[in-house]
């Protein structure tokens, strides 16, 4: 298998786990929720294919933590920038800059980049802002599934986790030949 080029960002709420089945503390930490149906099959495999995965999330760390652990995904991310660390949250570019640093990316770099999220105004627009491909995954009546303008507007959308890993795949593929022919 040829190491993969592209590197997967993905959104928590309603794009792994279901919101609707978060539990909460007293301090709005969320101690546990169930994973949208295949999201946790999804991650292994795009581990398994050699993905690098990125958690691009509003929220606090401990959530996430405690999220992803009890599903026993959180060591499948290589990075985890959330929005109580960065101070701001998405759709502003501070949040998928620090992701992009922390994976050792420069600006130049975000062609690399796929961002996977359920939020046209949050997810999509803050990805297309940067010219990182912007993937929908519209699974839930929860958020809005039409673009209010162009950059909600998302390259690709997909209806369930399943289908990511063959799009991750051919938008490698897609990459790595564009990078051979311009070397």
């Amino acid at each position: 298998m040829r190491p993969r080029r592209l590197i997967a960002l993905l959104d928590c709420g309603d794009t792994l786990i279901d919101e609707g089945t978060e539990i909460r503390d007293d301090d709005g930490v969320v101690i546990s929720g169930d994973m949208i149906p295949g999201a946790r099959q999804m991650l292994l495999d795009l581990d398994a294919a050699g993905f690098r995965l990125g958690l691009v999330a509003d929220g606090l760390l401990s959530s996430f933590e405690n999220l992803l652990t009890q599903h026993g995904v959180f060591d499948l991310f290589e990075t985890v920038t959330c929005s109580e660390a960065v101070r701001h949250s998405k759709p502003s570019p501070r949040m998928f800059k620090a992701a992009l640093g922390s994976l050792d990316l420069e600006a130049a770099e975000t062609s690399r980049c796929v961002m996977v999220g359920n939020n046209l105004a949050r997810d999509i627009k803050g990805a297309n802002a940067l010219g990182i491909t912007s993937i929908h995954l519209a699974w839930t009546p929860r958020y809005p599934r039409v673009p209010a303008d162009a950059l909600e507007a998302p390259d690709r959308t997909i209806a369930t986790p399943s289908e990511l890993l063959p799009l991750l795949e051919r938008l490698d593929a897609r990459l790595q030949e564009t990078e051979e022919r311009t070397a």
